[in-house]
């Protein structure tokens, strides 16, 4: 009979108990063949058929192999005295330092202490027949998952199973990476300083926490993690990241908790699945925004009412109006707006002075509140004027009587430091929904009806009618001459100085329109700017201001900027941007010379142009300022909204300053905000010397107003420029 021929599988031959359990069997069937006397032909039939089934047993060998090569774990096969029969290429890599010991046939005992003796187990250093030993009886009776670790650092993770014949089937699993990530875990979890609470995603049990938890919460960590969640959460709700599903919150959801004490806290909560000591976890970063939103809630009431009275401003009034007619377009109730006026009372604050007149108006606020319905509302709308809406009126009699009553309680006399004061007043009275069923209709409604009632008898008061249309005649002419002047050139800028409040040097110029009429004399900018922007002729003369004021500012001395203002309205023109480029390009100024200030309302839009337009112009090296911050809407969500520049504090802030201590604390939290912002505070409005002062203890960077200059011609502040250069040392330049 002829040898045997080694068979192979790819590289590797097989090993002799495989060759002997499938060969040796066939081939004794030959000789008791051949006792009966077979044919040749029937032992070559008995060849052909033994050499079959050894091909046979090579492809499901090949194939066996090539199924668990292709498995990412490592596979190795052990028959019952523990020598290898079959291992995959993950195996081989895994223990690639003894990769060169395993041969069928070998046993793994062996390759286990030539590895010990080479230091491929780290584990086993100094105690090595020990460590033998005891992964031997793993082997053995293997019982459940074991780690170990090699030299290199690696983590593999086995687990053994018993065959049936007493052989085992061994699986490794390259585990590195994730003890890694789990010791990294560890750290960011144990040493963070924002607390961080582990806890079971089906029942919110509370499964660990970190230091900076059980020092901010008060409890104790063996008492923490007896808690769930809902133990410290102040009010009942659904907990959103709760349950089976595995969505992160990327951002943050806020919350009450009760600590320890009992106290309440506000908190960010951000939530994460992930897997902690073999198990599914949520893990919640919690970062406390108890002082941040006291802080929004404080910038909102400053943003929405007036610093003077605590009265709700204007726009506060349109938000509450708005949803009062809203209300009311359903219930069909009628709704009465009043506009109050004090008489003459610039006469009283030129006469006796603003601490008197101060002092006037949150009296008269007084004895408005007093005299109103808790379903009633006053607002005070600028300096003088105040607005109440009446709800659920009757008959319009109801409106006359609280007119009158009004009337009545503002002009009894006052008395201030020793001054009787008597003043008077005028109402102007629109009534929802005939006079307007929109908020902006009825204050303008209600503001022509004023308008009436002061022209034909101060001290009186006056409803809306359809024909009062003087004051829409007088806008009309404006709007004419506007045109005109727009197209003759007449505008021009003045400028007035932004100063270093450390230094006292000038370091810009705002630019201010101006209207010289050749027949009304200089007409302010309240007067024509509503026109213009109520027309659409704002585009031009935003336009031709900021043309002039870069041509203008490319003369001056390289470190002074110029700031010129924009109106919403051009925001919706569309082409702002392409307007800016073209000004600094036909004038030549550094794009970082220019400063444009926009106003909070244009962010109540909220719109991605606009936002959009922003980050263009800033892109270009323009800088972005918000101005007359506090008057409208401010709050931390719209400087969130765009990285400012520079916040600049409305000048009714910075009035009176040196004596009004709400107002230093309103100031105070605002130049503290632009400092966590890193933007620069300016301070509009400086008129005296003691706001001055403190607005330098402050730490204000810069100040604008009266008392360093009014706004001036070009020709003015290139002389003043030149006098700055020319000067030594860092005094402050006063013009007034």
């Amino acid at each position: 009979m002829p040898k045997k021929r080694p068979t192979t599988v790819g590289k590797k031959k097989f090993s002799k108990p495989f060759g002997r359990r499938v060969v040796r069997p066939l081939l004794r069937t030959v000789p008791r063949l051949a006792g009966r006397g077979p044919h040749t032909s029937d032992i070559e039939r008995m060849r052909a058929e033994a050499d079959h089934a050894v091909a046979e047993a090579r492809r499901a060998h090949e194939r066996l192999r090539e199924a668990i090569d292709l498995l990412p774990e490592g596979i190795v096969f052990l028959d019952s005295e523990g020598r290898y029969i079959l291992w995959n290429k993950k195996y081989a890599d895994i223990y690639r330092r003894s990769a060169d010991l395993f041969k069928p046939g070998a046993r793994l005992e062996d390759t286990l202490r030539i590895g010990v003796e080479r230091g491929d187990y780290a584990e086993a250093q100094g105690r090595e027949e020990e460590w033998l030993a005891e992964r031997l009886e793993k082997l053995q009776h293997p019982d459940g998952r074991h780690e170990q670790t090699l030299a290199d650092g690696r983590c593999i993770l086995i687990e053994e199973r018993l065959t049936s014949d007493g052989g085992v089937i061994g699986l490794r699993v390259d585990i590195t990476e994730l003890k890694q990530r789990e010791a990294s875990f560890r750290l960011l979890f144990e040493g963070n300083p924002v607390p961080m609470i582990v806890c079971d995603p089906l029942d919110a049990q509370i499964l660990s926490v970190n230091d900076a938890a059980i020092a901010h919460y008060g409890y104790g960590k063996v008492d923490f993690e007896k808690l769930t969640i809902r133990h410290i959460q102040a009010f009942e709700a659904e907990l959103p990241w709760m349950g089976d599903h595995t969505e992160d919150e990327t951002t943050a959801r806020t919350w009450k908790h009760v600590k320890a004490d009992g106290t309440l806290i506000d908190l960010a909560i951000y939530s994460r699945h992930l897997i902690y000591d073999n198990r599914p976890v949520i893990l919640l970063a919690l970062m406390d925004i108890t002082e941040r939103k006291r802080a929004e809630e404080r910038l909102t009431f400053v943003a929405q009412h007036d610093g003077l009275t605590g009265l709700p401003n204007r726009n506060l009034l349109r938000q509450r109006l708005d949803e009062i007619l809203s209300r009311t377009r359903r219930s069909g109730e009628k709704v009465a707006l009043l506009y109050l006026n004090l008489d003459n009372f610039k006469t009283i604050n030129d006469t006796l002075g603003h601490d008197i007149g101060d002092d006037l108006l949150r009296s008269v606020t007084k004895r408005l509140r007093s005299s109103l319905r808790d379903e009633d509302a006053v607002a005070r709308l600028g300096s003088d004027e105040f607005a109440i809406v009446q709800s659920q009126i009757g008959r319009p009699e109801d409106v006359v009587l609280l007119a009158k009553r009004l009337l009545d309680v503002v002009s009894q006399p006052y008395l201030f430091s020793g001054h009787s004061v008597v003043i008077g007043a005028s109402i102007g009275i629109a009534l929802a929904p005939g006079d307007g069923d929109e908020s902006d209709k009825l204050l303008k409604s209600a503001d022509m009806a004023l308008s009436r009632a002061k022209r034909e008898a101060r001290g009186n008061y006056s409803f809306f009618e359809p024909g009062m249309d003087a004051s829409a005649q007088a806008r009309r002419r404006i709007e004419s001459d506007l045109r005109a002047a727009i197209a003759g050139g007449v505008l021009q800028p003045h400028y007035q100085p932004l100063v270093d409040l450390k230094s006292g040097r000038i370091t810009g110029f705002e630019a201010l329109v101006r209207w010289p009429h050749p027949e009304r004399g200089m007409i302010s900018p309240a007067e024509f700017i509503p026109v213009a922007e109520e027309t659409g002729l704002i585009n031009a003369v935003g336009a031709m201001v900021l043309r002039r004021a870069c041509l203008d500012a490319a003369t001056w001395p390289d470190d002074v900027r110029v700031a010129v203002n924009l109106s919403p309205l051009q925001f919706r023109a569309g082409n702002l941007l392409s307007v800016v480029m073209d000004a600094l390009k036909q004038s030549g100024l550094s794009a970082r010379r220019l400063e444009l200030e926009i106003t909070e309302t244009l962010l109540l839009e909220k719109s991605d142009e606009v936002i959009a337009t922003l980050h263009a112009l800033r892109a270009l090296g323009v800088r972005i300022s918000m101005d007359d911050f506090g008057t409208g809407y401010s709050s931390l969500s719209y400087l969130r909204s765009f990285p400012f520049d520079k916040i600049k504090i409305d000048q009714s802030f910075v009035r009176d300053l040196g004596s009004n201590r709400d107002a230093q604390a309103i100031v105070r939290s605002i130049i503290s905000l632009g400092k966590g912002l890193g933007v620069t505070i300016t301070a509009e409005g400086v008129e005296t010397e003691a706001e001055l002062g403190c607005l330098r203890t402050e730490g204000c960077h810069e100040g604008q107003g009266y008392l360093f200059s009014k706004a001036r011609p070009n020709d003015e502040i290139v002389q003043l420029l030149t006098a700055q250069r020319t000067s030594r040392g860092a005094g402050r330049i006063l013009v007034a």
